[in-house]
């Protein structure tokens, strides 16, 4: 059946009403199907004269997105005091809703932030740890983590020890991974920050199996003396399958406008138990009536914490807050496998494609049990500015990753056709 853009718009409204299921969506359900991805990318608004491979960086909204997004701000124009005061409430408790059933857990442990950065510092903040106590990261994290962590060790007095994961990150392994961070677990250690796919290199480190040396490790600890494990997690939410608990973590920080689709300026933050019960709130929110009783009470606020209160409060873009179900619907209309599926394999044709071009070495792993969507490379005798420069001339967008290795990314998703990334495997081609 031939789907035309009007059709797709039509189509895409009634997503966000919950009414229909698009027979191409069903399809991509049980195939994956070319149509069915070129359905899939008729539904974002991209300009054709282009290459798109930046989804790591900022997302395009689909229709679902867009269309709701558009829905909350006509009722917010018309009637902004009504369409809050009436809705406010139901439609954050669904986007809550909706991060937690994606991550397969309980809403009450879903922090809403604008982006990862929001949840890493948020949660990194509130750690009630202090002298004596050691967090472990890496030198291969991100700035955020690293920034977030100087600046509770300058508060509270913790350590933060950094570590390499690897040698050479194109030979590693899982088990090389996995043994150093267990050989640098100390009886000080009661925090593990992380990442799970590498923005720099596009290394996506074994989550889970790091997850059961914590457990190893917690089994010897006393209750207050657990070793916690911390996550950023944005660049294999919205790619990779594994759910909260899946990946055995404390807690997961993650911008909802990448690799999900989500509205610009939404994320989210999922904490566990264990990990509500060593963090405190460190902005005010307007999500636990509780605690805003309290105050007007002037009573103690009830004991323990939740994600409605790690949520920061304050007047906000709520039409793009009001309208994340209809990303996690999207995914799951389209198939969560699905898009691991056709995420991986492209990552996987480009890879390919740009290890045989002489000049060219590609720096993420060709494993995809250690690689996502990012593929990582540099070109011989060229700066990476340049080679991002000279791509875009050719109508592909690329990106410097902003490390000290500086290494230029393409990032293939569901929204990319194989035949684009061919193109950009042949303009790399071209200027090598």
């Amino acid at each position: 059946m031939s789907i035309t853009r009007r059709g797709l718009f039509a189509m895409s409204a009634a997503i966000g009403a919950g009414l229909v299921g698009p027979p191409w969506l069903a399809r991509a359900r049980a195939q994956s199907g070319l149509a069915d991805w070129i359905a899939v990318r008729e539904l974002f608004d991209l300009s054709p004269d282009r290459v798109h491979m930046s989804t790591m960086l900022l997302t395009s909204h689909p229709a679902p997105v867009r269309e709701a997004i558009e829905k909350h701000r006509r009722n917010l124009d018309a009637d902004p005091v009504e369409y809050l005061e009436e809705n406010g409430d139901a439609l954050t408790e669904a986007s809550r809703s909706a991060a937690a059933d994606y991550l397969g857990m309980n809403p009450a442990h879903i922090a809403l932030t604008d982006s990862t950065t929001m949840g890493i510092g948020l949660i990194y903040s509130a750690l009630d740890l202090g002298p004596g106590d050691e967090v472990l990261t890496t030198d291969e994290d991100y700035y955020v983590t690293h920034h977030a962590l100087r600046h509770l060790s300058e508060r509270t007095g913790v350590t933060i020890r950094r570590i390499s994961l690897f040698d050479d990150v194109r030979e590693t392994t899982r088990q090389e991974i996995v043994d150093r961070i267990r050989a640098e677990i100390r009886p000080e250690t009661r925090m593990l920050a992380l990442t799970w796919v590498h923005s720099s290199t596009g290394l996506k480190i074994p989550v889970a199996e790091i997850a059961g040396v914590v457990r190893e490790a917690n089994a010897a600890r006393d209750e207050d003396e657990q070793l916690l494990f911390g996550l950023d997690a944005v660049h294999g939410f919205g790619v990779e399958t594994e759910n909260f608990f899946e990946l055995g973590v404390d807690f997961y920080a993650a911008g909802c406008h990448k690799w999900l689709f989500g509205p610009r300026g939404t994320g989210i933050a999922a904490i566990s138990e264990r990990g509500l019960a060593l963090t405190r709130p460190t902005i005010p929110t307007f999500d636990d009536s509780t605690v805003f009783s309290a105050w007007y009470r002037e009573e103690d606020i009830p004991a323990g914490n939740n994600g409605p209160r790690m949520t920061p409060g304050g007047f906000k873009p709520f039409e793009h807050c009001w309208s994340l179900p209809e990303a996690f619907e999207l995914h799951a209309r389209i198939g969560r496998e699905d898009i691991a599926i056709r995420t991986h394999e492209l990552a996987s044709v480009l890879k390919e494609a740009l290890s045989s071009i002489d000049g060219v070495k590609v720096h993420t792993p060709r494993d995809a049990e250690l690689s996502s969507g990012i593929v990582a490379f540099d070109v011989e005798g060229l700066g990476s500015e340049a080679v991002v420069s000279r791509l875009r001339k050719r109508s592909i967008v690329a990106s410097v990753a902003p490390y000290p290795s500086a290494l230029v990314r393409l990032t293939p998703s569901i929204r990319n056709t194989q035949e684009e990334v061919e193109q950009a495997a042949a303009a790399v081609r071209e200027i090598a």
